[in-house]
């Protein structure tokens, strides 16, 4: 429908028949005296000629088609459909599942784009997502970003990579930015007790005994303050159960390397030993199943429409609440944590805290990425999701999440996170580049900062992947290969997401440098991937990974 009135303009435009006529026209007029003298019904009858030809023509053409050739001649061809400009929004979007691609698909890359969009159908056709957004960067270049199916279901307003979504616990990171610049200047003792900046959070004991708990262990889950479960003994129980199904896992896997290694006759008493042991802590985890542990979309916290004025005022929630755990002891997710970071943000660096990060993402170029309001008109803000007992699709309850703006409640894009995600890989890399180039401007955190923080942290775990450790406010997976020309784990560094009907995730994985290979390239050198999803409980992370890899495939030797 929208081509016709194209083709029409196209092959009905006037200038170059009619300059042929006029030319003719006036070659005739210029005829030198040799020639018969022509009449005056002669010119008459050649102009309603011309005249009856060309209106044959233009007829032919507002019709868009020839007269139907005989059976046995060829068709005639149509003209190439790129002699013709493309008309506004030509692409019709899918009822289905609409996208919007990038302006532009650089070649090298079109496999991996072509891989990695069939794979995020193929993720949100399996959950019933409504809208993804991916962005994918390569050395610090965008190189593709795409939104798939819809960021507001009832207006069918497709995604786009311009959607603002819910980035959840992302959120850490960018808090975890705000901590390390003043740490760097030395306005933030990590491991001071907290009181030293917030003395509204009481002083805490843990069988009887008192504790401090840091800035150090809030950031990286290790302080014993809860999560949403409010309930002790639950969250005891199931550390326990998963406690004894990993070493369970970790016996098996050692019993099989001493059995390879050394044979079966030389470790018949390891093994009864082994095999005791194992039996013994079978007969323990069945006597210790957990009692059942609500999910995080199950907890009323979660659904908080309380405004909290400032990052002090939500200290309410949790302060007079005791420990689940000696602090340094275990791991416990808490997003409460992140909540007491923000109040000592502001008391260390003498700013309110959104006014503090609206100054860091100034910095890194962040322009849509604000705290989450209600109030506010932000462009391009999705609706969020959920499905209901029923398996319909409705729309998730109002909440408001000033309680944890430093935890889970900001707002981003995926071009937004992949300049962060770019920012941070910049700053671990650039001490590598210093020696073979020395006019390479600082990254915004300094090489040792960025290097701590991705250092994966003792008694830590990362839910979102078995292989790594969590680290500062981000997870952490090793270089590791164990067998030769068999799986090799790469380094990378990720956050994940998940909130009221909202899931995303953040990754980045370096390029394997050394000081050989750092000549004639400049940082950042890697690949980062960044996708928003307006549904909850979207597992994204090993997606990410997979899509990074596929990019990582087709990445040139040299810059």
């Amino acid at each position: 429908m929208y081509r016709l009135p194209l083709t029409v303009t196209a092959r009905a435009a006037p200038p170059r028949g009619w300059a042929w006529g006029c030319g003719r026209r006036g070659a005739h007029h210029r005829a030198g005296p040799g020639l018969p003298r022509l009449g005056p019904g002669w010119a008459g009858g050649l102009g309603l000629g011309l005249g009856l030809a060309l209106g044959a023509k233009l007829a032919g053409a507002l019709r868009g088609a020839a007269p139907a050739p005989p059976p046995a001649a060829p068709a005639p061809e149509a003209p190439p459909q790129a002699e013709l400009p493309p008309p506004p929004r030509e692409q019709p979007l899918a009822p289905a599942s609409p996208q919007t691609p990038s302006a532009s698909t650089p070649g090298r890359y079109a496999r991996a784009i072509d891989s990695s969009r069939d794979l995020l159908h193929r993720i949100k056709d399996e959950v019933g997502a409504p809208g993804i957004v991916v962005g994918v960067s390569v050395d610090g270049k965008e190189i593709w970003s795409e939104g798939l199916g819809y960021a507001d279901v009832e207006n069918r307003v497709p995604c786009k990579p311009e959607t603002v979504m819910r980035i959840a616990s992302i959120s850490k990171s960018l808090t975890m930015v705000a901590i390390a610049k003043l740490w760097e200047t030395g306005k933030l003792d990590l491991d001071i007790p907290v009181q030293h900046y917030v003395p509204e959070f009481p002083e805490k004991e843990y069988e009887g005994e008192k504790v401090s708990v840091t800035t150090r262990l809030l950031i990286s889950h290790l302080s014993g303050i809860r999560h949403y479960e409010k309930d002790m003994k639950k969250v005891k129980e199931e550390k326990a159960y998963k406690a004894l199904k990993m070493m369970k896992e970790i016996m098996d896997s050692d019993q099989e390397k001493e059995l390879k290694d050394k044979g079966d006759k030389n470790n018949e008493k390891k093994d009864f030993a082994k095999a005791k042991i194992e039996q013994d802590n079978e007969t323990k985890g069945r006597n210790a199943k957990p009692v059942k542990k609500k999910n995080d979309f199950e907890q009323g916290e979660l659904y908080l429409k309380e405004k909290f004025e400032n990052s002090i005022e939500s200290l309410r929630l949790f302060k007079n609440d005791p420990l689940f755990f000696k602090p340094g002891s275990q791991f416990l997710y808490s997003t409460f944590g992140y909540t007491l970071l923000a109040a000592i943000i502001e008391r260390a660096s003498g700013y309110k805290f959104l006014e503090y990060m609206q100054k860091i993402f100034h910095d890194l170029d962040m322009l849509t990425t604000v705290q989450e309001e209600h109030e506010p008109v932000i462009y391009n803000r999705a609706r969020f999701y959920v499905y209901n007992k029923k398996r319909h699709l409705v729309n998730t309850p109002y909440v408001d999440n000033s309680y944890k703006w430093a935890g889970g409640g900001f707002l981003s894009t995926v071009g937004d996170l992949l300049k962060f995600g770019n920012a941070m890989l910049y700053g671990y890399q650039v001490g590598l580049f210093k020696n073979s180039n020395e006019n390479l401007l600082p990254g915004y955190l300094k090489p040792e900062t960025m290097v701590t923080i991705w250092t994966p942290v003792p008694n830590t775990e990362m839910s979102w992947d078995r292989e790594g450790k969590y680290a500062m406010a981000w997870g952490v997976v090793e270089k590791k290969q164990t067998y030769g020309s068999c799986r090799k784990q790469r380094h990378y560094a990720s956050h994940t997401g998940g909130a009221v009907g909202a899931s995303s995730v953040l990754l980045v994985l370096p390029e394997e440098l050394d000081a050989e290979s750092v000549r004639n390239k400049v940082p950042p050198r890697g690949i980062v991937v960044s996708i928003i999803c307006n549904m909850q409980s979207v597992g994204l992370n090993s997606t990410a990974l997979k899509i990074a890899l596929e990019f990582d495939k087709d990445r040139p030797d040299m810059p």
